[in-house]
């Protein structure tokens, strides 16, 4: 149900009572596509234990096809940057107001934020207070930096559901109920990837070597790290000429700031550049040159080598390496706890060590076959039907079990 009139416009807008019946009321929060997804497979996991259940709240697509109910479209909350957040500030406040109006005055059973920790640990901490129980699923980053957000996760749910074991570890080291559920990617991508279905699905030569180039998602991204990776496949593909250079963006606008960052190059580059299939373009490469970030996780799971390089302004990066608490930035690395894949942060990020870390991966066929047995067995670490795992929690807390 779309609201009658977007709460920035300072009028009510309606929504439903809950109907009273016996039946199971599961309120869910969910800001981001990503969570969207988190929440679909929620409410399937759910249902089965629930047939009767009723889900409402915040929400996107995913969910809505599950049956749920969102109250205001879930796109009022996805919003990205500085900027954008403190224009849109009356805007989400409302929507906060009205939604804990809705939940204080109905009381269902349990509430769920699904990441997107501004808003939702406000919402938890406000229905904790209230009686209501509460569980988050996906950790926010407390465990890596801002560590004293655990007081007040701790004051916000009843329990967490972490993605990551080592997760689990820090909340038990605090004193917060916990349950480490596994990862939703570990469950989707096989534990065998085909390499070679992906490249004939992309239209790439099956009998050459593929370097996937991923400089992030946003633009600011790109801007930093476009020039920086394209430059170290140029110096790759001097010494390979045989290497298909892949580049997935994720709409059209990054793809035209790559290709014209790639114009720009005083040699011509053979690259491809896709709209998306990211995942499938990690499929196919033999080595992905990658930014920081949930990617790397996605080539871990594919049992890719990788090299992760990454730029901050100077000021950003002297901020960060002060308030970072664990010693690695690559999920792979944090979840050996050991350096599996190369991290090449600011200064070090140059074109000239990319192409050396890459060339030491793309040459040695020991060192790749290394990295496939640990990563599988990382693999099968977080595979854990998450999905169910989650579920049974919130059971288990529905019923006052926890």
């Amino acid at each position: 149900m779309t609201p009658e009139a977007s709460p920035s416009s300072g009028e009510e807008f309606s929504l439903p009572a809950i109907a009273s019946s016996p039946a199971v009321t599961i309120a869910m929060v969910a800001g981001e596509a990503s969570g969207d997804i988190l929440g679909a497979g929620l409410i399937r996991s759910l249902r089965r234990r629930f047939p009767n259940a009723r889900f409402v709240g915040i929400g996107g697509d995913e969910m809505v096809a599950e049956g749920f109910h969102s109250l205001v479209p879930m796109e009022r909350l996805s919003v990205m940057g500085l900027v954008e957040v403190l224009g849109r500030l009356r805007e989400l406040f409302a929507i906060r107001a009205r939604l804990m109006d809705y939940l204080l005055a109905n009381r269902p059973d349990v509430v769920i934020g699904i990441d997107s920790p501004d808003f939702t640990l406000g919402v938890e901490e406000r229905c904790k207070r209230a009686g209501i129980p509460t569980a988050h699923y996906v950790s926010p980053s407390v465990w890596a930096w801002r560590q004293k957000r655990i007081f007040r996760i701790a004051r916000s749910v009843d329990l967490m559901l972490t993605l990551l074991p080592f997760e689990a570890r820090f909340y038990e080291e605090h004193g917060v109920p916990v349950t480490f559920v596994g990862h939703p990617l570990a469950d989707r991508i096989p534990l065998e990837p085909d390499t070679e279905a992906a490249r004939r699905s992309l239209g790439l030569d099956t009998d050459r070597p593929v370097l996937a180039i991923l400089p992030g998602s946003r633009a600011g991204e790109v801007e930093r790290l476009g020039a920086l990776f394209l430059e170290t496949a140029r110096q790759l593909q001097s010494r390979h000429p045989d290497l298909q250079l892949v580049v997935p963006c994720v709409n059209r606008e990054r793809e035209k700031q790559v290709l014209a960052l790639a114009d720009a190059l005083e040699v011509k580059l053979p690259l491809t550049v896709v709209r998306g299939r990211s995942r499938e373009v990690m499929a196919a490469s033999d080595v992905v040159l990658l930014a920081s970030g949930t990617a790397t996780l996605e080539a871990m799971l594919l049992k890719k080598p990788m090299v992760v390089g990454y730029r901050l302004s100077n000021i950003s990066f002297a901020l960060l390496s002060r308030l970072v608490k664990v010693p690695h930035v690559a999920l792979p690395n944090l979840l050996a706890g050991e350096a599996l894949v190369p991290e090449l942060l600011q200064d070090d990020a140059t074109p000239e060590k990319l192409a050396a870390a890459v060339l030491e991966r793309l040459d040695n066929p020991t060192e790749r076959e290394r990295l496939r047995e640990a990563f599988t067995g990382l693999h099968e670490t977080l595979r854990r039907n998450a999905d169910e795992r989650a579920a049974e929690a919130v059971a288990a807390l529905i019923r006052g079990e926890m």
